[in-house]
């Protein structure tokens, strides 16, 4: 993946860090912080992409929320008792990967300051490949596979405790 670490993008200093490590949280996840400068463990990109080992996802201040979201939503994809052994490279299969980046758009909605649109415009911009050329219009028009994925795993639709965090962030 080609990024530019200083890409303009959203990262997890420009949120609320307490509402990540909330909907992290609710798939059984945490979020370890890891101090500015220091490198990121289990981060498969290395830079300032977030990390993960075993149910843990680790990311700096600088980290993009994209990337934080993505290697969250590759753990919650998986199944628990790989979850629980991966470290670093968390991806098995396209399919796989296709699941989580179509789930770290759904769960962009639920990070104020973020959301779908702008996920899209930052996984463009960082250089995230897509067959009809962008994030957006994959999501649209080509990740049938991805969604039915989703719903085989009871990912989708999302869990009451995240649609419950959505409906409470939108009133």
């Amino acid at each position: 993946m080609a990024f530019e670490a200083d890409a303009p993008v959203v990262r997890l200093r420009d949120i609320d860090i307490d509402q990540a490590r909330h909907l992290l949280g609710l798939f059984c996840l945490q979020l370890e912080l890891v101090a500015d400068g220091e490198a990121i463990p289990g981060s498969f990109w290395g830079e300032c992409e977030a990390g993960l080992i075993g149910s843990r996802v680790y990311a700096r201040q600088d980290t993009p929320l994209h990337s934080l979201l993505h290697e969250a939503c590759h753990l919650i994809v998986m199944p628990a008792e790989r979850r629980a052994l991966v470290h670093t490279d968390a991806t098995d299969s396209v399919a796989e990967e296709d699941a989580t980046c179509y789930l770290q758009l759904l769960l962009s909605d639920c990070l104020p300051g973020f959301g779908f649109e702008r996920a899209c415009q930052d996984m463009d911009r960082w250089g995230y490949s897509f067959r009809l050329g962008s994030a957006k219009a994959w999501f649209i028009q080509d990740a049938d596979d991805a969604l039915a994925f989703l719903r085989e795993r009871k990912l989708f639709p999302l869990p009451p405790p995240v649609c419950a965090l959505q409906l409470a962030l939108e009133a």
